[in-house]
């Protein structure tokens, strides 16, 4: 249904270049970037008792290009088994088109993506941290902080997110066949009727605003995988943001000035800007990271890291996107 290949010619022909940095000064950054994830990621086990017999790895440092064709080698990984091939004599059109528009949009977000760890990425689809280095240095000048804390606290986050995958032996397995139940659902075009979806209206006019299209579209099989899938996004993306916030204030000294700066700087741009990130989901996931933080904190305070760590048992054990709105259930659940 999608042609990655030509989606990553697209996304890595149409993205706009980084900020202009003398030679020295770029090799310097990447350098820096590469030897902080090691570092950041002790300070992350530290605090969250996470993989601590695993090997500290470095991550790998890439410009905006570089992040395009590792997102659509790592989106084509994630819904290979399950997105059918396209049929017919206009299958490799359709695939055509769809890829250029994944490479417009993957294109749109090459400028804005600081760091991220694909599980799924890399020669042996074992996984790849990869932080953007032109998009790291634009931000902390932008931003005016210095460029050394702000990079460690960006690690923090990026290197909590590897952690999750890696010391959670199960969740990447987990992750994968829940996008796979998804995007087969989608693909297949479900089995539901126009009576059905008419028959939801009523559901959804009563739930309002906390119902999106996308969810009215889908049958009760398919939201009941989203929900689960939210649920563990929120999780995955506010606990990262927990811990580079906990951590920072021991490593990072200038960690408040950062924290309060980003987060003006994630609610900003003008109005095509914000347009664009609401199409393509971006003010959701900023709205993930407050979420899932404020549900960590809340567990973190009432049970402590260790009891916070429930969650990684079993998939029994993570939150449902009810209890990520209401923590207290979750920590009655597992804790009583």
């Amino acid at each position: 249904m999608v042609d990655w290949a030509l989606a990553a010619q697209t996304g890595a022909l149409l993205v706009r270049g980084g900020p202009q940095v003398p030679r020295e000064e770029a090799e310097a950054a990447v350098a820096d970037l590469r030897e902080l994830t090691m570092a950041a990621e002790g300070h992350v086990r530290e605090l969250t008792n996470l993989g601590l017999d695993l090997p500290l790895l470095p991550g790998e440092v890439v410009d905006r290009p570089g992040w395009v064709r590792s997102a659509a080698a790592g989106l084509d990984a994630l819904t290979g088994r399950a997105l059918p091939q396209q049929g017919g004599p206009f299958g490799p059109i359709l695939a055509g088109g769809a890829g250029v528009q994944t490479g417009l949009v993957l294109a749109f977000l090459a400028s804005r993506v600081l760091g991220q760890y694909d599980p799924f990425g890399g020669p042996d689809r074992e996984g790849r941290l990869l932080l953007v280095a032109p998009n790291v240095v634009a931000a902390e000048r932008a931003m005016d902080v210095p460029a050394h804390d702000f990079r460690l606290w960006v690690c923090l986050h990026e290197c909590t997110h590897r952690l999750q995958f890696t010391a959670v032996t199960w969740l990447r397995d987990y992750f994968a066949d829940e996008v796979e139940r998804l995007v087969s659902g989608l693909a297949g075009g479900g089995s539901d009727s126009l009576a059905d979806l008419v028959g939801r209206l009523p559901e959804a006019i009563k739930q309002g605003p906390k119902l999106n299209l996308a969810e009215l579209l889908q049958s009760p099989k398919e939201r009941a995988v989203f929900d689960r899938l939210l649920a563990l996004s929120t999780l995955l993306e506010g606990h990262a943001d927990f811990v580079m916030d906990a951590v920072g204030p021991r490593v990072v000294p200038s960690v408040d000035t950062i924290r309060a700066r980003f987060s003006a700087r994630r609610k900003g741009g003008g109005v095509f800007d914000r347009l664009l990130r609401a199409l393509l989901g971006v003010d959701a996931k900023i709205r993930q990271y407050e979420e899932g933080a404020k549900f960590t904190k809340h567990v973190v305070d009432a049970v402590g890291m260790e009891g916070f760590n429930a969650v990684w048992r079993s998939p029994n054990t993570l939150p449902s996107r009810a209890e990520i709105a209401d923590p207290a259930a979750w920590v009655r659940r597992l804790h009583g």
